[in-house]
């Protein structure tokens, strides 16, 4: 495969973090990740990211990993970009899933630093500079430090950037400094794309630079998000209000069901579920909301639909 220039690369816009449709038995439901990608690219999503958080990466075989990296890429035919997420501790493995990837159809990894040794920012660097060489496809770094408890501090971002296949980095700390310094680094290097992960702040980080958001409520609602995106590039302050808050909303109707930790990807892809849009199944160590929190969240789920419907989304 030819080398990669970053010159051909921007991506901007909304690029879900795509969830993983599942069997009772744990396997890939098949006929629901082709609903899904059908849902999302008629939604005007400009991306589809797979095998992330919100994907539940961490609960899946490979086995799993890389048919749903077959199914997406194959089904996807080349409509959108699609991104595949890299987590692993075992650069070995890494390398192995990014080959996959690659020779399936992706256009790019977006990878996380190897979250169970305590490394500092000179080890994470070589990390991701080995990774970088042996692979023949772009990569985004992915800063989730509660989820990895490692920062990829902003020195290091700057040079890991110097690197032709890492074109820019998803962030998902939430945190508002961290992606100010970011915007600030690359302002006058805008073919290094940053990506913000948390939705309620998407629009703002949009006015800020930043080239789009990974926003998880896409799965269910694509066109609120794009909505908003395109209202935030276009400094239509009007539309940015309306539709921020439908976003609140969500956040604060479907994604704080049951008071789990887990209660966003619970109420994701249940609230999905309502929709026909997958199973209300997880990986392990996940479990389904009990039959109460299922009706709390259906008539919760209802009230959005009729905002988003009284907002002509």
């Amino acid at each position: 495969m030819s080398s990669f220039s970053k010159k051909n690369s921007p991506l901007k816009g909304i690029v879900p973090p795509m969830i993983t449709p599942l069997n009772q038995d744990g396997s890939l439901d098949t006929e629901s990740t082709a609903k899904l990608i059908e849902h999302l690219i008629s939604g005007g999503v400009h991306g589809i990211f797979i095998l992330g958080t919100t994907g539940e990466f961490t609960g899946l075989s490979y086995d799993v990993r890389r048919e749903l990296i077959f199914e997406t890429c194959n089904r996807v035919a080349g409509r959108v970009p699609v991104l595949v997420g890299i987590a692993d501790v075992s650069l070995e493995e890494s390398i192995k899933l990014g080959a996959y990837a690659a020779e399936a159809g992706a256009y790019a990894l977006v990878v996380a630093p190897p979250f169970y040794m305590n490394i500092d920012q000179q080890e994470m660097c070589a990390y991701y500079e080995q990774l970088a060489d042996a692979i023949t496809i772009p990569m985004y770094l992915y800063n989730m430090p509660s989820h990895t408890k490692l920062t990829i501090e902003l020195d290091t971002v700057i040079k890991l950037s110097a690197h032709e296949r890492i074109i820019g980095l998803k962030d998902s700390s939430a945190h508002g400094v961290y992606f100010q310094s970011l915007c600030h680094a690359f302002r006058d290097h805008e073919d290094f794309m940053l990506m913000v992960g948390p939705e309620e702040m998407m629009a703002e980080t949009v006015l800020m630079g930043s080239h789009g958001g990974v926003a998880g409520g896409a799965n269910l609602y694509p066109q609120l998000y794009v909505a908003l995106y395109e209202a935030a590039a276009n400094r239509d302050f009007e539309k940015i209000k309306k539709y921020q808050y439908c976003v609140m909303e969500i956040s604060r109707n479907i994604y704080q069901v049951g008071g789990f930790k887990s209660s966003y990807m619970k109420g994701l892809k249940t609230a999905m579920s309502f929709a026909g849009l997958c199973q209300a199944v997880f990986a392990p160590p996940l479990y389904p909301f009990s039959s109460g929190d299922v009706e709390e969240l259906r008539s919760r789920v209802e009230k959005i639909d009729a905002l988003l419907k009284e907002n002509q989304l």
